[in-house]
């Protein structure tokens, strides 16, 4: 007889059923010296109105990546019960504590909650975020989308994303979507860079038959105006694509989407030696194979020549490192290619 699935131990302080604009915190409880019976209070704005689609918006997985953390704040005081005919589930600091923290993973346990879905309601604190997500958020949503840029260590060309499902008709549910989404730019992830992509947020969504879809909307570790205005555009553009609020917020695209696609490793660029990383080209440049892409300098034997990194395949420049100092293993840029897609 197979083991009936274990709870989560988070405990939401609103009615997910409910009709409604409900706000309030997931209680995560948490027992530490400075608080003996406290919790920690993720953030979940509800706005329902009675039958239709559930569209489930999340950002701050990692928690120094802030156009998506501003623009379903946004979202979450614009949007009214009057709006919508269906359900918005917003969670603009899935990972609270390492959004708190402006870091990538939580400095409670140092997991980065993007590779570690489903999660597990018995484990430490992120791993229990992720479960409760995974396994009670998720399976209500007809399409999830998950907010990334490229946080303290990398910068985008804001785009959007997905996984290509196996399914053919959800995979044209999935360019539907992105279209709708109109990011200038998405790409179309293959796994190539082991990126953990079957223990990712959207990964729940891709088990169910959901719609996934993904953004890297800017990095730096501040909010680039262009990737907001994508985002706010977007999440508006998804809802009146799904039916929840009504065609007069459709907010036409100034492009149509430009469809991408990362082939494998040679489309990734790692630093072979430590220094300081010199970029020789700017992101959205278009790159051929043998190429140079950049130098490392090492200032502390600068009698040393710099090494300089070549790219291995051709396309755009989608990706580039921020932090001058780096170290063997860094990943200084990725690409992609332009995919035909139906």
């Amino acid at each position: 007889m197979p083991d009936t699935p274990r709870p989560s131990r988070l405990v939401p302080e609103v009615d997910l059923a409910r009709d409604g604009r409900q706000t309030g915190f997931i209680r995560l409880f948490h027992s530490t010296h400075d608080s003996a019976y406290g919790f920690l209070p993720i953030p979940i704005v509800v706005v329902k109105n009675g039958e239709g689609p559930t569209a489930l918006f999340t950002s701050g997985n990692h928690g120094d990546e802030y156009e998506g953390q501003v623009a379903l704040t946004n979202l979450a005081q614009w949007l009214t019960p009057d709006m919508v005919q269906g359900r918005v589930i917003i969670l603009p600091m899935a990972n609270y504590p390492a959004a708190l923290a402006g870091r990538r993973v939580s400095p409670i346990d140092d997991l980065n909650m993007n590779r570690i879905f489903p999660g597990d309601p018995d484990g430490t604190v992120t791993r229990q975020i992720a479960h409760f997500i995974d396994s009670q958020l998720i399976p209500l949503a007809d399409l999830v989308i998950d907010l990334h840029s490229g946080g303290s260590s990398l910068n985008y060309v804001p785009c959007a994303l997905a996984k290509q499902s196996a399914d053919p008709a959800l995979y044209a549910k999935q360019l539907a979507a992105l279209r709708a989404f109109g990011a200038p730019f998405c790409y179309i992830q293959g796994g190539a860079q082991g990126q953990g992509g079957d223990q990712t947020l959207g990964s729940g969504a891709d088990r169910r038959g959901s719609i996934s879809l993904g953004t890297e909307l800017g990095g730096c570790g501040t909010v680039n105006p262009a990737g907001l205005k994508i985002a706010e555009r977007g999440l508006r553009n998804l809802l009146v694509h799904l039916g929840i609020i009504g065609q007069t917020h459709w907010q036409e695209p100034p492009e149509p989407t430009r469809f991408l696609d990362v082939r494998g490793q040679d489309y990734y660029v790692y630093a072979p030696e430590g220094g300081v990383f010199e970029p020789l080209v700017a992101l959205g440049d278009m790159v051929v194979a043998g190429q140079p892409a950049a130098r490392i300098h090492t200032p502390e034997t600068p009698w040393q020549k710099p090494v300089e990194i070549a790219f291995k395949a051709a396309g755009m420049v989608m990706c580039q490192r921020i932090p001058a100092r780096t170290k063997r293993g860094d990943c200084l840029f990725h690409l992609a290619s332009d995919l035909a897609v139906d």
